[in-house]
């Protein structure tokens, strides 16, 4: 399974030379892949109405009801991906595109045709003078763990309010933030003493409010993010990242300042992940989402490989406000979610989880919901 994530993280990330399928045309290197999959979830909720991003709710995990069906995509989206690099006159030149759709939808008869484009971006670079990326990709904060999460090949957080139309939340929301998906322009630096550097300049986006009453927008400015990775060899990799940006207000504007430490760890059968994100306006799901609050997230994951077939995962994700946002109560979320993935094929992955997720308010109000998610996904 490993494989499989590092495989993805690539696909939808980075290298085009991660697809399945190569083509020579000319000096050009052209490639084709991807996904499909497709789980059915059953989710039961309890308890107290949360307002807010309360992942544990009716109104976001049942939409409403005590329970709910959904077969849909996990947290990864059934994408087609195109790449395209060439060398020219000594630099290194690549093109990634990718193009995804949803499985679930409310609706029997109207039309499934909402296309999501996360990445559609060029690098140009040389070993010894780093890569410039320019174009639409996901963020640097945030990518570690959200790329290195075993419910990337699963579902997580189950709410039909995400799936039905596009996909579960793994561990957003209640673990980490999305990394988020910008038009930015980045340079990562070559690898000195086994670290490298990511700085990037991102397209500034205005916050995506859960019912508060504001006017803030996005600040005038470019957003900013920056990581530092140290690869110790062995398995082992520490990182560290930050991002800020300004949001607009006539009433409030205030300052999105946010930075991230963790740690990956492979050693034989056994895997481990830690990620620690903090700081103000970074939102529970994404940027400035709770508005001028501080919030936390703390995610730990352990899996084992018990045969060439079998692997076993545990996933632990909390998110706190520090404050109740604007007119809302939630003030946390958390999930445990165990995994078993059974390769059937090198290329289709059997999966089974079952999962639960708990929300509480500033209120005292807490609402609780359980999943049990069967399926799989296929990579070509």
């Amino acid at each position: 399974m490993k494989k499989k994530l590092l495989a993805v993280a690539a696909a939808i990330a980075t290298l085009p030379a991660a697809y399945a399928v190569d083509l020579k045309a000319g000096n050009w290197d052209l490639s084709i892949g991807g996904n499909a999959n497709a789980f059915y979830t059953g989710t039961s909720c309890s308890g107290d109405a949360v307002s807010g991003l309360a992942t544990g709710s009716r109104a976001l995990a049942c939409n409403g009801n005590s329970k709910s069906t959904t077969i849909g995509n996990g947290l990864l989206p059934s994408q087609l991906n195109f790449g395209a690099k060439t060398n020219e006159g000594g630099y290194d030149i690549a093109a990634v595109f990718g193009v995804s759709a949803a499985i679930a939808t409310g609706s029997a008869i109207a039309q499934n045709s909402v296309v999501d484009v996360r990445n559609a971006y060029v690098t140009v670079g040389k070993s010894d003078m780093g890569t410039f990326k320019m174009g639409r990709d996901y963020g640097l904060l945030g990518a570690n763990a959200i790329f290195n999460d075993m419910t990337l090949l699963g579902v997580g957080v189950a709410t039909q309010a995400t799936q039905n139309g596009r996909v579960s939340l793994g561990h957003i929301g209640a673990g980490y933030a999305f990394t988020g998906i910008y038009g930015q322009m980045v340079y990562s630096t070559p690898k000195f003493s086994n670290v490298t550097v990511d700085v990037g300049l991102m397209n500034p986006v205005a916050p995506t409010l859960a019912g508060t009453a504001t006017d803030a927008t996005a600040g005038t400015g470019a957003a900013v993010q920056v990581r530092a990775t140290y690869d110790a060899g062995q398995g082992v990799k520490v990182y560290a990242a930050n991002k800020s940006q300004d949001f607009l207000s006539a009433t409030k504007p205030y300052r999105m300042n946010a930075s991230e430490v963790g740690a990956i760890v492979g050693s034989g059968p056994f895997g481990l992940l830690v990620n620690y994100m903090s700081g103000n306006g970074l939102g529970i799901l994404a940027d400035g989402d709770q508005g001028d609050v501080k919030s936390s997230h703390t995610f730990t994951q352990v899996t084992y490989k018990a045969t060439s077939k079998v692997k076993l995962g545990l996933g632990v994700g909390k998110s706190t406000n520090d404050k109740a946002p604007t007119g809302l109560q939630l003030k946390s979320n958390d999930n445990t979610t165990a995994a078993i993935y059974y390769n059937l094929t090198p290329s289709f992955t059997v999966v089974g989880e079952v999962g639960a997720t708990k929300s509480k308010g500033f209120d005292g109000n807490q609402a609780k919901q359980s999943n049990v998610s069967v399926g799989g996904v296929f990579f070509f």
